[in-house]
């Protein structure tokens, strides 16, 4: 037999009372667990709730960064595709691969420069959203060290075996606003929802 059909708001209703019930106390006020239960909705993955870290003033940062219409820049098109709100994406841009080629490097660490080029012309209200390329966060980590970047907030999962647990444990040494997890996990449909959460939380105020 069959299970009856569900709308999807009804599905997705139903998947925060399981993961609320099977998470039971978690400590965590009601902003951030908005957002690890969306991160756990789209993993089905409860580690989140021991691995995920919060700069202090991240979560008002990217809801102020929201509400002003911050542009917002990713490493990836499948985050990209993730993310409500418009979002630029420059892994693929000619110019991106041309440069990355000629000079021995990512094109993700390319594609940081650009979108740090338009925030250097008054976009600095920003937010960067990381869901595969570690070496794309050391490098905006090191422009942040610079002075040469100034994203509202940084949202960090990089996944993977080289550097990926490397580039979040050095972003979450930072004094500035992030969200991210420590160790291997991650990736572009993690970091989308971590922004998600955050538009929702951003349309309520």
């Amino acid at each position: 037999m069959k299970p009856p059909k569900s709308k999807p708001q009804g599905i997705e209703d139903s998947s925060f009372k399981i993961i609320d019930n099977e998470a039971g106390e978690h400590g965590f006020d009601s902003n951030k667990w908005q957002i690890i239960r969306r991160m756990i909705h789209t993993s089905a993955d409860f580690e989140y709730i021991e691995t995920v870290r919060f700069h202090k003033k991240a979560i008002a940062a990217g809801i102020k960064a929201l509400k002003k219409g911050c542009s917002i820049f990713t490493d990836t098109n499948m985050a990209k595709a993730g993310i409500r709100n418009r979002a630029e994406c420059f892994i693929k841009d000619d110019d991106v691969v041309k440069i990355a080629s000629a000079n021995n490097l990512t094109r993700a660490e390319v594609a940081v420069d650009k979108a740090v080029g338009l925030m250097d012309h008054g976009m600095d209200q920003s937010i960067y959203v990381i869901g595969n390329a570690p070496t794309a966060l050391l490098h905006l980590i090191d422009l942040v060290k610079e002075g040469k970047a100034t994203p509202a907030l940084i949202v960090g999962f990089p996944v993977g075996f080289v550097n990926a647990a490397e580039s979040k444990h050095d972003l979450i040494k930072m004094d500035y606003p992030y969200i991210s997890n420590i160790g291997r996990k991650g990736g572009s449909n993690i970091a989308a929802s971590v922004v998600n959460a955050l538009i929702i939380l951003a349309e309520r105020r």
